[in-house]
């Protein structure tokens, strides 16, 4: 409820007047909007050089008959799904590429969970299929995620890409060592970020293509 009157205090202020309230609405709206574009244009700035690198190096593992392998926890877990749909089936005249979400299969994810432990439920998937030459992509907001660390790390044991989106600094993330490509969104704001990562795995998948 406090996350709530802090979003849109607007809405807890006991004023009646429906219009009132609606200007509220959309000034807010308007604030969020220019917050993200700032936001993406601020990443790009930072980051562009990086991206056309880091999706140059995508395009080598694809020729060579890399996949793509993509996770992460919460709405991460859905993005992590949206990358892979936008690399296997971008439609158009653009080139389908072979990307797999390693947070589809509710059976493997509970069985690993329950018999073992979450922090494995990434990284045992990626010690059955990853092979040297594929790539590894997680997301989370904060980059604290164990399972995330836990997977980038038998990722890099078995000399896969690995690419990592996270929020803030980067968190543990942004200290394992050998990580090939790291994008973090510098805001506190779980939703700004989100919304960032979803511009970063776009131009991504653009660059990449451009680069086929």
């Amino acid at each position: 409820m406090s996350e709530m009157r802090e979003l849109y205090p607007f809405l807890y202020s006991g004023d009646t007047d429906l219009e009132s309230v609606m200007d509220e609405v959309r000034r807010s709206t308007a604030e969020k909007a220019n917050e993200i574009v700032a936001l993406r244009e601020s990443v790009l700035a930072a980051d562009g050089a990086r991206l056309t690198e880091c999706a140059e190096r995508m395009a080598e593992a694809f020729r060579a008959g890399g996949r793509l392998f993509t996770f992460g926890n919460g709405g991460s877990s859905t993005d992590a799904q949206d990358v892979a749909a936008l690399f296997l089936n971008p439609g158009g005249e653009s080139r389908p590429l072979p990307a797999l979400a390693l947070t589809t299969d509710v059976a493997v994810m509970t069985a690993l969970s329950n018999d073992i432990g979450f922090e494995v439920v990434f990284a045992r998937q990626l010690g059955a299929f990853g092979r040297a030459g594929d790539i590894a992509l997680g997301l989370s907001t904060s980059g604290n995620s164990a399972n995330l660390i836990r997977a980038f790390e038998e990722a890099m044991r078995r000399g896969m890409l690995t690419i990592g989106l996270a929020g803030h600094t980067g968190g543990q993330m942004a200290e394992i060592e050998g990580l090939d490509h790291l994008f973090t969104v510098p805001s506190s704001s779980v939703h700004r970020i989100q919304e960032a990562q979803t511009t970063v795995y776009h131009a991504l998948w653009e660059l990449t293509q451009y680069a086929l």
